[in-house]
């Protein structure tokens, strides 16, 4: 039996895709998008396109599934949204976040603080997640908001199109000002916990870096990731002996700063659905701030 909603009108203007995805029925962008495109949600008896603006007052007539699936709850999650449009979400995550639910993170995830808002992809407890960012790294990450934006923010990673740009104290002192670091990243063959170069599940790994400041035996870097494996800043720069400051797991400990230092400040990538460029930067946080000042006294 179809449903019938009257479209209230303080939803004026607003876009078809949005208002069917804050149905309960409905539940997310990425359901509301395959309603639309099987032709199972009609306004006023007609098919609309998902931009299709609504002016209140119409009628939206749903044929949804008996049994969805269940979803994420919605959870109250410190984020910042550092850019948004109908497509994307560009997120500052704060340091202790787990970006989405794992064995051990069943809840509190980044996920969980954008239910209703990301979607895309057929993975229900990833919901538009193209790219990560470990628990205690800060920083910018992109989330899709609907199938289409997905796929193709999928395919500007598959193409090394992402530009992600990192801020990291490191204890010691580089040989050159800048460096590439070149080599396969996979779980250590005697830690399955770890990730290093000793493995037998190698994967191309490409890191690149830039001396900001020398601070006695520390070193502040610029460091640009061309692939993303997982850990790959903190194992590739823990190899060439410039650990990361605060990783208890691969670098040096600090008992002041207890995070890693390292912080995704830029990313920058072609917009998924226009002719255009997105360029989103975030600035270093407090904590962070005030271990800088700390090394450059």
């Amino acid at each position: 039996m179809p449903l019938v909603v009257a479209v209230p009108a303080e939803a004026a203007g607003e876009r078809l895709d949005r208002f069917l995805a804050s149905l309960p029925e409905v539940g997310s962008r990425a359901a509301a998008e395959r309603l639309l495109g099987e032709g199972a949600a009609l306004v006023d008896g007609e098919v609309r396109p998902k931009s299709h603006r609504l002016a209140g007052g119409e009628h939206v007539e749903l044929t949804v599934p008996e049994a969805a699936p269940p979803g994420l709850e919605r959870e109250e999650v410190p984020l910042r949204i550092a850019y948004e449009d109908d497509d994307v979400l560009v997120i500052d995550k704060p340091a202790g976040v787990v970006v989405h639910p794992s064995p051990g993170h069943a809840s509190g995830t980044l996920v969980h603080g954008l239910v209703g808002l990301a979607a895309g992809g057929e993975d229900e407890e990833r919901p538009g997640i193209v790219h990560r960012l470990d628990r205690d790294t800060s920083g910018l990450l992109v989330v899709a908001r609907s199938d289409e934006a997905y796929a193709r923010l999928q395919e500007l990673v598959r193409d090394r199109a992402l530009e992600r740009r990192y801020k990291a104290l490191v204890r010691g002192r580089p040989r050159s000002w800048t460096g590439r670091i070149e080599a396969p990243i996979g779980r250590d063959r005697h830690d399955p916990t770890r990730h290093s170069l000793d493995t037998d599940t190698p994967r191309e790994a490409v890191t690149h870096f830039e001396v900001e400041r020398l601070l006695g035996r520390h070193a502040q870097l610029d460091v640009r990731l061309e692939t993303g494996r997982t850990h790959q800043i903190r194992v590739h720069l823990a190899a060439i002996g410039l650990p990361v400051v605060g990783d208890p797991v691969y670098g040096v400990p600090d008992e002041q700063l207890k995070r890693q230092f390292l912080h995704a400040w830029r990313l920058a990538f072609p917009h998924p659905l226009r002719d255009e460029r997105i360029e989103v930067e975030s600035p270093l946080p407090p904590e962070l701030q005030a271990a800088l000042a700390r090394f450059d006294s």
